[in-house]
């Protein structure tokens, strides 16, 4: 412990004399800076040693400095209604803080303990950060994070003194007292702690914040981590778009490397000292090469991971509850450590009813003028009202969308009158994102030209309902709200699953009561997030130049191209895995058709010409065939990397369009080559049912396959024999025509005869009910169904049941 008299424990207490015990002494910041600092530390969790003045020291300030009676008689004036007069106020607040000394106590108590951190490095002025924490001593629930100022390479006792009076003032900024005010807290029974702490080189590095919960759907199996280059508060304040990695939680702690996600932000800016100026801080340009990389390696992601889940679990174990954490870190450019600088409850995701589930739909979309990152999951209309800066705040009307560069703390007052927001820079943890969350509205941030694409009073709608991106369209489009109670929902003896095309739904779907993914696409992973043909990317070396810098612009920060292939794909099928774990995710290998891959980039130098695609070159047969299996190993090794790697060994595959047994055998062989063998590690491998074959010799398909997946779309037209692109004769294509029903009754049999799991995927049951009673009736094992499905059929598979 620190050595400190007891006076200067009444005004100044280092980060090893405080915890959590005393958030009415040092706020919650620096009580949870402490808390770490104590417990955490030990076991190998950095965080940068500090000191914090008291709340007693603060109430010293207003008493000596008669603020304690000036304050009040100013606020008695105060309509926070009124911006301007919020404005004014404020003002002339934090105007007589700055004019008013510091006690000549807490000024010499302040000055000694940074002394003291001076002469821990060598006797060198410490560079310091200087954050403010607020507490209520009376109002132990009242959250103040982010409301109050802090200010980064404090260097030397005078400037860290007129930062600490700087901190006090910012007591009184806009957003703090509409705060409050909107909560009825008395202003005078909030006072101010100050956390002086050494500073993390990150501006020679990398700074950020985490979570150890989805932001935005509240999935808690997860932890978020956003990065830029420099100093954090970039990536806090939403000036950057920031660098995003998502990982899963049960498998790190097994060992694995569960990297869900890495998306590139971009990074253009970042925050320095700034050395030889007139500031402590600047913003300067990122080199391009630098930006198109990521700021993190893996090894320093899986780190900060482990370290959220720790903390977590600390901060749960202390309140005796679940405590999901939102986290500032750092990485020292000089020691290459990783450092967290910042812990504190998370407020919005982990409060929400985990047994009410409410969705947004979109009825109808008008034209899409922007995009960006979604926050939140709601919709939203209203008319533009372009903000440019903070003066002009004072404009806005009630039910506006606002749009603007960026927020920052002093916007929050006309924020919670918008219908919506929209910023031209920011991710998932910047200023505007989280106090959107804070207020329940939906916000695009990072969208890179709202500002110049929209414009007053522009009738626009915000859809967050979309997963992780986020889109604005032109006119006030029509939506619902649909609200469950997921409580009084019964689970049927039919397994009722999910099919999932993107992975940035997956976890707000995973939230409807499911059993499982019975069908995982991965076609619209390779179209959405790889992009380019797999056999451009084996060939890259001979690629023409056109295509070469297509195919460079979609793979940016890779130089090996096919493991830009197995990396992005892998990703896609470990985020739908994630999502459902531990149920099963049966993911169909790829299913294109000739004229569907050639439209990847690269791909028409690869794929034939057909005249019927639809029964052509697809499916199974491509795996095993010469011109294709390189492609497929890359699917194969994609596959492996999120069993063997992530441990996501809830991955079921399937095998789409399989003509015959023997085809089955072949591509099993290819497979093997990878290390993906039927019954290692507990892999299951299902045959897609969507060809005659497969039912008239399902007993020999079930020989060499663990289950069947019945592909009503695919089975009909094969047994109607009709095209189901054709318009011509699209009214014969019905699948329940008594001769497809046959059809799927003689399988279903076939399968209970041989002890093979059977399911559906194809889109009968989601249509029409009569058809999932019929496969009920049946005995299916399982129905899988579109997300908007998966609820009505659920009651009414509940219903066939008590009548069977």
């Amino acid at each position: 412990m620190s050595v400190a008299t007891q006076q200067d424990l009444d005004l100044v207490r280092w980060f090893d004399q405080i915890s959590m015990d005393d958030v009415a002494v040092v706020g919650g910041k620096n009580a949870s800076l402490g808390e770490m600092y104590r417990e955490l530390t030990p076991r190998g969790i950095r965080v940068p040693n500090g000191f914090a003045t008291t709340a007693e020291a603060y109430r010293t300030f207003l008493r000596e400095s008669a603020l304690d009676k000036k304050i009040p008689e100013v606020l008695s004036g105060l309509n926070t209604s009124d911006v301007g007069n919020l404005q004014h106020h404020a003002m002339i607040i934090r105007h007589m803080i700055l004019e008013s000394p510091l006690p000549d106590a807490l000024s010499k108590a302040i000055v000694e303990a940074y002394h003291h951190m001076c002469d821990a490095d060598q006797h060198q002025l410490a560079d310091v950060a200087v954050r403010s924490s607020a507490t209520a001593e009376d109002l132990p629930d009242a959250s103040f994070a982010g409301q109050q100022e802090t200010y980064l390479n404090v260097r030397g006792q005078a400037a860290l003194l007129d930062a600490c009076r700087r901190c006090y003032a910012s007591l009184f900024t806009d957003r703090a007292i509409s705060y409050r005010a909107a909560r009825g807290y008395d202003h005078m029974q909030v006072a101010l702690s100050i956390g002086i702490q050494r500073m993390v080189r990150s501006d020679l590095a990398t700074a950020g914040v985490m979570f150890s919960i989805d932001t935005e759907t509240g999935f808690r199996n997860a932890v978020v981590i956003n990065a830029a280059y420099g100093l954090g508060e970039n990536v806090v304040q939403g000036s950057v778009n920031p660098d995003e990695y998502c990982v899963f939680k049960p498998t790190l702690l097994d060992g694995h490397r569960p990297i869900l996600k890495k998306s590139l932000g971009s990074k253009s800016m970042k925050l320095i000292y700034d050395d030889g100026g007139s500031k402590m801080t600047r913003n300067v340009p990122v080199l391009t090469e630098q930006a198109n990389q990521y700021a993190l390696d893996d090894d320093d992601i899986l780190q900060l991971a482990r370290w959220a889940c720790e903390i977590e679990q600390h901060y749960s174990d202390r309140q005796g509850s679940d405590c999901p954490m939102d986290m500032e870190w750092a990485k020292d450019g000089n020691t290459g450590e990783l450092f967290i600088v910042q812990a504190r409850p998370e407020t919005v995701q982990s409060q929400r009813s985990v047994n009410t589930l409410r969705r947004y739909h979109l009825r109808q979309r008008g034209i899409e003028l922007l995009s960006g990152r979604s926050i939140g999951d709601k919709i939203a209309s209203g008319p533009v009202r372009l903000i440019r800066n903070v003066q002009e705040i004072s404009q806005f009307q009630e039910g506006e969308v606002l749009v603007t560069d960026k927020t920052d703390p002093d916007w929050e007052p006309v924020m919670k009158r918008a219908a919506g927001i929209i910023t031209n820079r920011g991710g998932r943890t910047c200023h505007a994102a989280i106090v959107s969350r804070e207020l329940g509205l939906p916000a695009i941030v990072g969208t890179g030209n709202a500002t110049e694409v929209l414009a007053a009073p522009q009738p626009v709608t915000i859809s967050c309902a979309e997963g992780d991106t986020g889109h604005v369209y032109q006119g006030e489009c029509d939506f619902e709200v649909e609200t469950v109670d997921l409580g009084s929902i019964a689970r049927p003896k039919t397994k009722i699953m999910v099919n999932v095309a993107s992975p940035d739904e997956a976890f707000a779907f995973s939230m409807i009561p499911n059993d499982g993914v019975g069908l995982a696409r991965e076609e619209f992973i390779i179209s959405n997030y790889v992009k380019v043909h797999p056999q451009a990317l084996l060939d890259y070396a001979n690629l023409d130049e056109a295509t070469r810098r297509e195919v460079d612009a979609a793979t940016k920060n890779y130089d090996d191209k096919p493991q830009f292939f197995v990396d992005k794909l892998a990703e896609g099928i470990a985020m739908i895995c994630a999502a459902f774990h531990p149920k099963d995710v049966i993911v169909r290998l790829s299913d294109f058709k000739t004229n569907e891959y050639a439209n990847l980039i690269g791909g028409k130098s690869y794929e034939p010409v057909e005249s019927n695609p639809m029964i052509g070159f697809r499916g199974a047969s491509r795996y095993y065939h010469p011109s294709f299996q390189a492609a497929f190993g890359l699917e194969c090794q994609a596959v492996q990397k999120v069993r063997q790697d992530m441990g996501l060994r809830n991955l079921k595959l399937m095998i789409p369009f399989c003509r015959t047994v023997e085809e089955g055998k072949r591509v099993q062989e290819e497979m093997a080559k990878y290390g993906l063998v039927r019954g290692k590690d507990g892999l299951e491998i299902y045959v897609m049912c969507e060809i005659p074959s497969n039912v008239l010799v399902a007993d020999q398909f079930a020989e060499i396959f663990d289950g069947f997946s019945i592909g009503s779309n695919d089975l009909t037209q094969l047994i109607l024999g009709v095209d189901r692109d054709s318009e011509i004769v699209a009214h014969v294509f019905d699948e329940r025509n008594d001769a497809v029903k046959r059809a799927i009754a003689s399988v279903i049999a076939n399968a209970k005869q041989s002890g093979t799991k059977i399911g559906i995927c194809g889109q009968a049951p989601s249509d029409y009910p009569d058809f999932a009673e019929l496969l009920v009736r049946q005995g299916i094992d399982s129905i899988s169904l579109t997300p908007d499905a998966v609820l009505p059929t659920t009651l009414h598979v509940l219903e066939v049941e008590k009548q069977s």
